[in-house]
Order: structure tokens, then C-alpha cells, then sequence
């Protein structure tokens, strides 16, 4: 007599990948990210890093106690203006110091890149911006 074979037999057989409608839907492993960072959302706003959310947590505290003024996120620099392709350098917040009266441009970084270095360089002579690294 033969044995009748049941669902589990073929979901654990080495060809269970030719019945993929046999086998249940697994759900997708989440990517981690390059550097290990790890997504943020602070009133309704999505962050890249935790870091920058946190970030943000304060500048809006100094911002409401008059510290900072015109407080604003990813704001985009054009570092090849007359270059024939574009390379933007963005942001993470850009702000007014109240103190001084100068602009603050701010980045999170948890692991300076290469390129980002190349930026920050660009940044300087061109705007003559040093970059504020938190």
C-alpha cells in the first residue's frame, strides 16, 4: 500500500520552490541600511536616522525659545553650477542663529563618506559654508 503524501511532505521536499503556491507567503526581511541607521518619524516627519530626529527635537525647542530663527529641513546647495552635469549637496537643517545673526547649515552624520567630504570642500569654497557636523 502506498503512503499518501500531505502539504507539509511537499513544502519540505528540495523541489517545494516549483509549488510556490503550496507555501505559505513569508514576509520580506527588512534591509538594514548601509551605515546602520535607523529610520525616525518625530510630528508626522520621516527622518533618516534617529540621530537627526533627535536633532530636530532640540532645534525646534531653541527655535520656539527664539534662540534660532527660520528653521528649515533638507534645503538642497548646487555645487557644480557651470558643470554639465548637476551634483547637490543636501542639507540636513539650515537655520538662523539669533545671537550672531548667521546661518547655521547643520548635517547628522554618523559616518563621514567619502563623497560627503568631497561636498563639505565644495561647500566651503564655493559658498564659503563650513558645514556644522552633529
Amino acid at each position: 500500500m502506498r503512503k499518501a503524501f500531505i502539504i507539509e511532505d511537499i513544502m519540505n521536499s528540495p523541489c517545494a520552490g516549483l509549488n510556490q503556491h503550496l507555501v505559505p507567503a513569508q514576509e520580506p526581511e527588512k534591509k538594514r541600511s548601509k551605515y546602520g541607521s535607523k529610520k525616525a518619524e518625530v510630528d508626522g516627519i520621516n527622518f533618516d536616522s534617529q540621530k537627526e530626529a533627535k536633532r530636530y527635537k532640540e532645534l525646534r525647542l531653541l527655535l520656539k525659545a527664539g534662540k534660532i530663527g527660520m528653521l528649515a529641513r533638507q534645503v538642497q546647495f548646487e555645487l557644480n553650477p557651470t558643470g554639465s552635469h548637476s551634483l547637490i549637496y543636501i542639507a540636513d537643517f539650515v537655520y538662523r542663529d539669533m545671537s550672531t545673526g548667521n546661518q547655521v547649515v547643520e548635517d547628522c552624520k554618523g559616518h563621514l563618506t567619502k563623497e560627503y567630504k568631497k561636498k563639505r570642500k565644495l561647500m566651503r569654497q564655493l559658498y564659503n559654508i563650513l558645514i556644522a557636523e552633529v
